[in-house]
C-alpha cells in the first residue's frame, strides 16, 4: 500500500508577513488588495478567520466583517523564495513531489528509505525542518492515497499532523461527512443530503449503478471515495490545464455593452501569455468568466468555438445573459491539450 504525505503551509502569505514583522502577530491580518480598489483577500491568519474572513473574499467586505482587519499587499517574490526552500526540504525525502501551489504539495514516499521508511517520521521531520529554517508552520497528513492525505492535513490545523493508517482507513472514511469528499461542492452535498446521505457510511450503502443514475459519471467516483479508494498517482510534472487573465474593475460594468468594450485589452494580455508557453500545447476551447456585483459568478466554455475576438464576444454575450446584472470581474482564457504542433500557430487567431 502506498504512503502519501500532503503538506500544507498554514496561512502561508500571512505567516510570512507575521514572521518578518512580529508586530503583526496576535491581530487580524490579511494579505490582499486594496479595499478601495475592489481588491480581494489572498489569505488571512486565524485571528481574521474568527471574524468570518476568508480567501477570495472582497477586501471591502472583509473589512465590514472585521473593521480592525489589517490588509497588507502581497510580496510574491518573498513567498516564492520561501516556497522554493520548502520544496528543497521535500526533495530530501523523495523525488515524487507534486506541488499544487506555492504552499502545498503531495509527496509519495512509498519507496523512500529516509527515517527507516516511516512516512510518519518523515512528516514530523519535515514539519520541524520548515519551522526551524523558515520560521513558519506547516500541517501534514499521512495516508495511503492523495484523497485521504489531503483531508488528514486539514484535520489538526494549524501546525498539526494526522496519520491515517491502513487498518484505520475504513472507520476514518465512514465517519466523514460527504462535504469532505473531493469534488463534492455545496450543490452536490445538498443533493446527497436530500437523498438521506450525510456521511460516507450512508453513502457506502448505495450501489454504484444507483449513484451513476443519480449523479452521472461522478457517481462512480462517489462510490470509490465512500470506500476510501483513490488511485490517482503523485504526478511530478503536471500538465498545464489552462491559461487565463482576469480583471476586477474599480466600478461595476453596468451592462453588456460595457463588458464587450472591456474584452480587447484582456484578449491582448491573453495572447501575450499564450505566446510565452512552450510549443507542447494546443488550444482546446475558449472560455469566459463573469463575476457579478453580488459575487455570484458563471464560466462559459465551448469546444469548437473560434479562439477569436468574435468568439469571445459571443461567449461573453451568453455568459452575461445568465446574470444580466452589473459585472465586477471579467476573465478570459483557453483550456489546453497536449499537441505536437506549436501553439504559436494558434495565436494567429488573435
Amino acid at each position: 500500500m502506498r504512503k502519501i504525505i500532503h503538506v500544507d503551509c498554514d496561512c502561508f502569505y500571512a505567516a510570512i508577513e507575521m514572521r518578518d514583522d512580529p508586530r503583526l502577530r496576535g491581530r487580524p491580518l490579511a494579505v490582499g488588495g486594496d479595499p478601495g480598489k475592489r481588491g480581494v483577500i489572498a489569505t488571512c491568519n486565524y485571528e481574521a478567520r474568527a471574524y468570518g474572513v476568508r480567501s477570495a473574499m472582497a477586501s471591502a467586505y472583509a473589512k465590514k466583517l472585521c473593521p480592525d482587519l489589517l490588509i497588507v499587499p502581497p510580496r510574491m517574490a518573498v513567498y516564492r523564495e520561501v516556497s522554493a526552500a520548502v520544496q528543497a526540504i521535500f526533495a530530501d525525502y523523495t523525488t515524487l513531489i507534486q506541488p499544487l501551489s506555492l504552499d502545498e504539495a503531495y509527496l509519495d514516499v512509498s519507496d523512500s528509505q529516509v527515517c527507516k521508511g516511516s512516512a510518519t517520521l518523515m512528516a514530523q521531520e519535515i514539519r520541524q525542518r520548515v519551522r526551524d529554517s523558515q520560521g513558519i508552520t506547516v500541517s501534514a497528513g499521512v495516508a495511503p492515497n492523495k484523497f485521504l492525505a489531503k483531508i488528514a492535513s486539514d484535520w489538526n490545523k494549524p501546525d498539526g499532523l494526522k496519520v491515517v493508517l491502513p487498518d484505520e482507513l475504513e472507520a476514518f472514511v465512514a465517519a466523514l461527512p460527504v462535504e469532505r469528499l473531493h469534488g463534492v461542492g455545496r450543490v452536490t452535498a445538498q443533493r446527497l443530503n436530500n437523498l438521506g446521505v450525510d456521511t460516507c457510511a450512508q453513502l457506502k450503502l448505495w450501489r454504484k449503478a444507483d449513484l451513476v443514475r443519480e449523479f452521472g459519471s461522478f457517481g462512480e467516483r462517489l462510490w470509490e471515495l465512500a470506500r476510501g479508494i483513490d488511485e490517482r498517482p503523485v504526478v511530478v510534472e503536471s500538465r498545464r490545464q489552462s491559461v487565463s487573465v482576469e480583471h476586477t474593475y474599480d466600478q461595476d460594468l453596468p451592462d453588456l455593452a460595457a463588458c464587450l468594450d472591456a474584452l480587447p485589452p484582456l484578449l491582448d494580455k491573453l495572447a501575450q501569455r499564450l505566446g510565452r508557453l512552450e510549443g507542447q500545447y494546443r488550444v482546446s476551447k475558449p472560455f469566459v468568466k463573469l463575476k457579478f456585483h453580488d459575487f455570484t459568478q458563471t464560466t462559459l466554455e465551448q469546444a469548437g468555438a473560434p479562439v477569436t475576438p468574435e468568439g469571445y464576444r459571443d461567449l461573453c454575450i451568453q455568459a452575461f445573459a445568465r446574470g444580466a446584472r452589473p459585472v465586477r470581474l471579467i476573465g478570459v482564457g483557453v483550456r489546453l491539450d497536449n499537441a505536437h504542433s506549436p501553439l504559436g500557430e494558434q495565436l494567429l487567431l488573435f
